[in-house]
């Protein structure tokens, strides 16, 4: 008798806590993220490493050999990331290049920018969330959309091609606060980036199968033009 209270019980427990992994709520605005006290951009100026990337419509990470390159206008208004990568399924590797300008609204908070483009799904916020300019910095990507959900996305960036857990840990920690479900906040690969393309054999019932990149989606903008 005992065993059937205990078996009823935990049936019940189980029911009423669903211990699935969700994705957080989908909202329609971006979080409201304080300004970094004292941000000199021109010190985050140049090449990263993608450590860890997180995007609220990826189940799984697709991408790999992740590197930006931000520059600057000469009058301090534009700020523009260069970047490359690869699909992880991509049997050539392939190196795609792509590139997304902001613009700095408020000269007194330079650690916001803004782009505007309907190609990246309307008002594309990117804020500079923590950085030491010389080994990391942790980004935040939010383009809000009319009518529809917002698409979230988050770099953790390094300067060399590896950074310690120890500091992975503190900037993966301040993630959450910005409904950043850190379940899939994946690591990037940075293996093998350079190995040349020509001369490798692909059966030719693997290259049918390859899906054209301008097909696939890129992480910065939804899909390529």
């Amino acid at each position: 008798m005992k065993f059937k209270t205990v078996l009823v019980w935990c049936i019940l427990f189980l029911s009423a806590c669903d211990c699935r992994r969700r994705r957080p709520e989908d909202k329609k605005q971006c979080p409201k993220v304080k300004p970094i006290r004292n941000f000199d951009l021109s010190q985050l100026l140049g090449k990263w490493y993608v450590i860890q990337y997180y995007a609220s419509s990826e189940e799984a990470l697709p991408y790999r050999c992740m590197r930006a390159e931000f520059t600057m206008s000469p009058v301090l208004i534009d700020v523009t990331m260069n970047f490359t990568y690869s699909f992880t399924d991509d049997p050539i590797n392939e190196q795609l290049f792509g590139n997304i300008t902001w613009t700095i609204p408020d000269r007194n908070i330079p650690s916001h920018w803004t782009h505007s483009e309907n190609i990246y799904e309307g008002v594309y916020n990117t804020f500079v969330l923590d950085s030491d300019y010389n080994s990391w910095a942790l980004l935040l990507h939010c383009a809000e959309k009319s009518k529809s959900p917002r698409y979230l996305s988050s770099f953790i960036m390094s300067r060399e091609a590896i950074l310690g857990k120890n500091v992975i840990s503190y900037l993966r920690d301040k993630l959450p606060r910005y409904d950043i479900d850190l379940s899939y906040m994946f690591d990037m690969t940075q293996n093998e980036c350079d190995v040349p393309q020509s001369g490798i054999n692909i059966p030719p019932s693997v290259m049918v199968n390859r899906m054209p990149p301008y097909l696939r989606r890129h992480p910065l903008k939804s899909h390529h033009e």
